[in-house]
């Protein structure tokens, strides 16, 4: 695999980064310095489990469903098709049919929202999907789906059906993807989600591979 390019499209995690509203915001505390006289540094992180780059675990929704620990390993990491949508503010079933989809598992998505992840302040009308675009992307068998920005649902719709659509199908769901300056085409991809039992979900490190 010598000279495939390598993208890192996760988050970096820092204290005050942006968060979604209500979320527990990001903390990391020193518990030891080699600076004050320990023999080592050691640090304790506050994250939530959906803070930065995450994946959703169908628990996030679902009473009972399967945690972050039960997501197979060959859905995470496997071919991926990354498409750039600058311009567009939804993602509906009418732009998804426009799109070249056939044999696809994986997709992400690269819009606007990437230019907010640098935002301190929270940004309610970024680009997400629609209830029929879910529908959709199920019927086509898509196992896996991400988008650049801390949801992949309207800001306003409280009863989250884009979630439920997703994740009651067992589609994987990855959030806070950092898609600036990544070419449109196809990869493969590499996601780790923190094993956390029965989880509802967890901070990932994600990269992009050129094949």
């Amino acid at each position: 695999m010598t000279g495939h390019k390598i993208y890192d499209i996760s988050l970096t995690i820092y204290p005050g980064m942006l968060a979604w509203p209500g979320q527990p915001q990001v903390a990391i505390d020193t518990v030891k310095s080699i600076a004050q006289g320990d023999s080592s540094n050691v640090s304790l992180l506050h994250i939530g489990t959906h803070a930065a780059t995450h994946v959703d675990a169908p628990r996030h929704f679902i009473p009972g469903a399967p945690g972050i620990d039960s997501i197979a390993p060959e859905v995470l990491v496997g071919p991926v098709r990354l498409f750039q949508l600058p311009e567009v503010h939804l993602i509906d079933r009418s732009l998804l049919e426009s799109l070249e989809l056939k044999g696809v598992e994986r997709l992400l998505f690269g819009t606007r929202n990437s230019a907010l992840l640098t935002q301190q302040s929270f940004e309610q009308n970024y680009t997400a999907i629609s209830e029929d675009a879910a529908h959709y992307l199920m019927d086509m068998g898509i196992r896996l789906v991400g988008i650049d920005y801390l949801s992949i649902e309207k800001y306003h719709n409280e009863s989250r059906p884009v979630h439920h659509i997703l994740l009651g199908a067992g589609v994987v769901i990855i959030e806070g993807l950092d898609l600036t300056g990544v070419p449109p085409g196809d990869y493969e991809l590499i996601c780790l989600p923190l094993k956390i039992k029965d989880g509802n979900g967890a901070p990932a490190r994600v990269f992009l591979r050129e094949m």
